[in-house]
């Protein structure tokens, strides 16, 4: 059976929000010194409304008043328990940035946006994919082989991927920090593990120090010298030190557009 993906896993825990008593200079001030263009409101704790900057604009003319009179109170939020495609569904069906997360009393307890949407789809490990990488060894080697999932320390990890994305890296470096990456996918050897999937995740990991990562490991009945581990070798690939990270904004499809716009402008 196939997992999915809920909101608790992916949305804010540590939520920014305005007191529904606080008065709009007050607010005015919150939102001078954020980057967010907008507030939940919340009264003991649970969710009353939301307020935008725009909203404040409109009433900046009575900074006495509470926000409260002027706060938008009929707004879409999300469960935790809810699957994260639901949400996903609801988001951009709606044209919004980001769902307020609200448990069964209405306390705010998260917030998902549409970057954690898209986060949570880039990489994304699914019994599907492993169970298609145990299927494609076993029949191009004729083994048998037993998923298991436990830690695996990163610097036993064989590396199958010559080069990674940086912006991608961002995005698994965000996600560590919020507790939120998925397993990696690998092959236990007799002194290491081949890295089959997962390769931003395991070098997120290593800058961030961390030493070890959750991973779904396929353990052989027989020892095989793997396709991909040969091709790693001819490669020079042994460590993950080993491994390129290649900005996005030196990707050649990028630099041949560039390129051809600056031909356009000289013709």
């Amino acid at each position: 059976m196939v997992l999915k993906a809920k909101v608790r896993e992916y949305m804010t825990a540590d939520v920014h929000y305005i007191p529904y008593d606080t008065k709009i200079e007050d607010a005015v001030k919150i939102f001078t010194e954020s980057v967010h263009q907008n507030f939940p409101v919340v009264r003991d704790g649970n969710l009353v409304g939301f307020i935008t900057a725009k909203q404040l604009l409109r009433n900046y003319q009575t900074p006495d008043k509470p926000i409260r009179e002027i706060i938008k109170e009929k707004i879409i939020v999300a469960h935790p328990e809810m699957y994260l495609d639901d949400a996903a569904r609801i988001i951009f069906r709606h044209g919004l940035k980001k769902l307020p997360v609200v448990d069964d009393n209405g306390k705010l307890v998260g917030i998902i946006t549409n970057t954690d949407i898209l986060r949570s789809h880039i990489e994304r490990v699914t019994p599907r994919k492993v169970e298609m990488v145990k299927n494609l060894l076993e029949s191009e080697h004729d083994v048998h082989i037993e998923v298991k999932t436990y830690p695996v320390p990163l610097e036993n990890l064989r590396p199958t991927q010559k080069r990674i994305h940086a912006d991608e890296l961002e995005g698994r470096k965000y996600e560590l920090k919020k507790g939120l990456t998925e397993p990696i996918i690998v092959v236990k050897k007799r002194n290491y593990f081949v890295l089959v999937d997962g390769h931003h995740r395991a070098i997120a990991a290593l800058t961030l120090g961390i030493n070890e990562l959750m991973a779904h490991v396929l353990e052989l009945d027989k020892d095989v010298d793997l396709g991909m581990e040969r091709t790693a070798r001819d490669g020079g690939l042994f460590r993950l030190s080993d491994i390129e990270v290649i900005d996005y904004a030196q990707h050649p499809l990028v630099e041949i557009t560039t390129r051809l716009m600056r031909q356009g402008e000289s013709a």
